[in-house]
């Protein structure tokens, strides 16, 4: 088997092209045959009767000198025989073959016919004529020999396959190098190499596939990079509440702790334990949502109502802090999967809340158009910088990490709330200032797309 591109680019162009040279040569001869035998046998008529009339008009030695530097003879080849048999010819073989003339065939051009002994292929063609001379009656056989049309068309032919050969050695070459360098590319990217340049200018299939592939090159950086970063982040957070969990717990062995601490102990190892039932939690759901296999479970929900009843719900959060809401809910309705989109709100209220001062008020606002509804959930708080805002919605980032202790979470919130607006054909986006508070946008169609 030729496993090798590089051979089978040189192999099918040589069976292509010498299998069609053939191909067509047979074909050519088996349709052409008869009116190129008839065109030769005529040629070879005429040369043997300007043979006739020079020895009608020159005495036979004056003919046959005459005849013996004939140009013609490059071409054709002459034998006269009498009735004893061969008694001159002209002209060289240079190692051509002729045909056989038998002594039926010279009685009867002795006898005055004229013979046109054909054969099966273009040449040759014989031709046998009465030749009057001063010496008596001769048979004439003129013969083609292999013609110098057949014979330029067979050195064309065969130039013809050499430089093509030659030339598609090369050409396969400057075919075949792109793909190597994208199989070198391949290996590299495959050992975890992703600084590769193919620098690679062809146009056509060849260009389209290398910039394709850089682009897939490109996308598979950035999801190494983001792999590296989730396996950073999950470590670190998974890392934070096991040190806490050990360290207490080792603590709790220890005689002689006060019933006080003992039970302070239990409290915190209690809270870790669930802030890391909660991150695996949220790790799954997020996984889950952005599977494949993810469907929407949509009905009709009036959306003003549903955002009212999140708020009530985590009311402990907000009303311990002294926390209001100013609400500017329209009565609305949308098609969703009602507790999908009730994770949305939950998420991002819920961070309005930890972010916001005591005393702070969040703005929670509704407008609807021709297809889509926007609604704005604002708060007074810290506010999130323009560089953290490009990575708010990514899994385990925290903006203002500085207060990471202070504002507890995993950081898995916002990224859970972008993959479910996602799935509702929506989008969401972000608008704040540094100690200005933040604005949470989102935008759903009226009716989903998953209905």
């Amino acid at each position: 088997m030729i496993s090798s591109l590089y051979t089978r680019v040189v192999f099918t162009f040589l069976v292509s092209v010498i299998g069609g040279t053939i191909i067509a040569s047979f074909t050519t001869s088996w349709l052409y045959q008869e009116k190129l035998n008839d065109n030769l046998m005529l040629n070879v008529f005429h040369f043997g009767e300007d043979v006739s009339r020079i020895y009608d008009a020159l005495p036979p030695a004056e003919a046959d000198l005459y005849v013996s530097g004939m140009k013609q003879l490059h071409s054709f080849h002459i034998r006269m025989y009498d009735e004893g048999g061969l008694i001159q010819s002209f002209g060289e073989l240079n190692g051509q073959s002729v045909s056989e003339v038998t002594p039926e065939q010279i009685s009867q051009v002795l006898a005055g016919e004229v013979l046109q002994i054909r054969s099966q292929g273009i040449v040759p063609v014989l031709m046998g004529m009465p030749l009057r001379t001063e010496t008596g009656l001769k048979a004439m056989f003129v013969e083609p020999l292999a013609s110098s049309s057949v014979s330029l068309l067979v050195r064309f032919l065969t130039n013809s396959l050499i430089t093509g050969s030659l030339l598609i050695l090369i050409a396969a070459v400057f075919l075949v190098r792109p793909i190597k360098k994208l199989t070198e590319a391949t290996k590299r990217i495959a050992a975890g190499d992703f600084n590769v340049k193919l620098n690679i200018k062809q146009k056509g299939e060849l260009g389209t596939l290398a910039r394709s592939f850089e682009e897939m090159m490109r996308d598979l950086k950035q999801l190494e990079q983001m792999r590296k970063e989730f396996v950073s982040n999950v470590s670190h957070e998974v890392q934070s509440p096991l040190t806490s969990i050990s360290g207490y717990a080792i603590a709790l062995k220890q005689a002689g702790i006060p019933e006080s601490e003992h039970n302070r102990y239990l409290d915190i190892i209690i809270s870790e334990a669930k802030r890391m039932s909660k991150m695996s939690d949220s790790l799954l759901k997020l996984s889950l949502l952005e599977s494949s296999t993810q469907q929407l479970k949509v009905t009709e929900l009036r959306l003003d109502e549903q955002i009212r009843r999140v708020i009530v719900a985590i009311q402990p959060q907000w009303s311990a802090r002294s926390i209001s809401f100013d609400m500017n809910l329209k009565p609305i309705l949308v098609t969703a999967d009602h507790d999908q989109l009730n994770q949305v709100w939950t998420n991002i209220i819920g961070n309005s809340i930890k972010f916001s001062e005591d005393g702070g008020t969040i703005h929670v606002s509704m407008k609807q158009d021709a297809k889509t509804v926007t609604v704005r959930i604002a708060d007074e708080g810290i506010g999130i910088s323009g560089e953290d805002q490009k990575r708010i919605f990514e899994r385990f980032f925290k903006a203002d990490r500085s207060h990471s202790r202070k504002y507890d979470g995993s950081g898995m919130g916002l990224a859970i709330a972008k993959q479910i607006v996602s799935l509702h054909q929506g989008h969401i986006r972000v608008e704040s200032e540094l100690g200005r508070g933040a604005a949470f946008i989102v935008t759903l169609p009226l009716a989903s797309s998953a209905e």
